[in-house]
């Protein structure tokens, strides 16, 4: 099995898509002198009615993709950009979008042309290098990632940060992704993505008590436990000779998977696959 297969989902993370809609502001005179602009409250008076076309096909296209219909999505975002060209965002989703159809040209062209119009959108930053380190172009995604951690009111520096270790994982730079992923983790250690690879990563480098503590601390939460969790532990167990705890966890991939490929792999002994 590849490394890519054994990071969680979660891993690539959809960017949340940006308001359409920006805020008007008003300018305030206070004792004859002129105030600095605030941001006022967006109605949907402010809204162009090109606009409004192009949020409801971005709302549309973003539902359609959370569910797999690729192709419906695409149809949405081409609307979107009719009504609305200059559209980063559905740039950005047509990059998702062809990227998940094996079209590399135009999730290409997709990537690219969002960041002609906004060169530090965090977002497309973002899946723009998750995008080429699928493609194994390695250090042409890190510099991407690290320019969405900068990018200004960009909220999403944790998940790059996992996006970054992940990929340098899959490069062969255990060190570096384990550093990366670290840091990720102290950030939020909530994130049980960031616990898995994390986990994972140490495993690698035969640090097998640490693995432990972080696949321990995501399996110790009910609605966190998978079949590939409980497997992860497995093989950090059978690693600290702990047939016992190997043993209880072959249980419970059978008892609560039985149909996964993590039972079956169990099953079979692959415990350095």
């Amino acid at each position: 099995m590849t490394w890519g297969r054994r990071c969680l989902s979660t891993t690539l993370a959809v960017a949340a898509l940006s308001a359409l809609i920006g805020g008007c502001t008003t300018t305030t005179t206070v004792n004859g002198v002129e105030q600095a602009p605030t941001r006022d409250r967006v109605t949907s008076s402010d809204e162009t009615e090109a606009g409004k076309r192009a949020r409801v096909r971005m709302e549309l296209a973003s539902a359609y993709f959370a569910r797999g219909q690729l192709t419906t999505a695409l149809d949405e975002v081409k609307m979107a950009l009719q009504a609305q060209p200059d559209l980063v965002e559905g740039y950005n989703l047509r990059g998702l979008i062809y990227a998940g159809l094996n079209d590399d040209v135009l999730a290409q062209e997709s990537f690219r042309r969002a960041l002609q119009l906004s060169p530090r959108d965090g977002d497309t930053l973002h899946n723009y290098g998750w995008y080429l380190c699928q493609q194994k172009r390695f250090d042409e995604a890190f510099p991407l990632f690290e320019q969405a951690m900068t990018a200004p009111q960009y909220t999403g520096n944790t998940r790059s940060m996992l996006a970054k270790g992940v990929c340098q994982a899959r490069a062969g730079q255990w060190p570096e992704a384990e550093a990366t992923l670290l840091r990720a983790y102290e950030l939020d250690p909530a994130n049980a993505a960031t616990g898995v690879n994390l986990a994972e990563v140490l495993l690698r480098r035969g640090d097998f008590e640490r693995a432990r503590f972080y696949i321990r601390r995501v399996n110790a939460v009910a609605d966190q436990s998978s079949a590939q969790t409980l497997w992860l532990a497995a093989r950090v167990e059978n690693k600290l000779g702990n047939r016992q705890g190997v043993v209880d966890l072959g249980r419970q991939l059978r008892d609560r998977y039985p149909q996964s490929r993590e039972s079956s792999a169990f099953e079979r002994g692959q415990f350095d696959e």
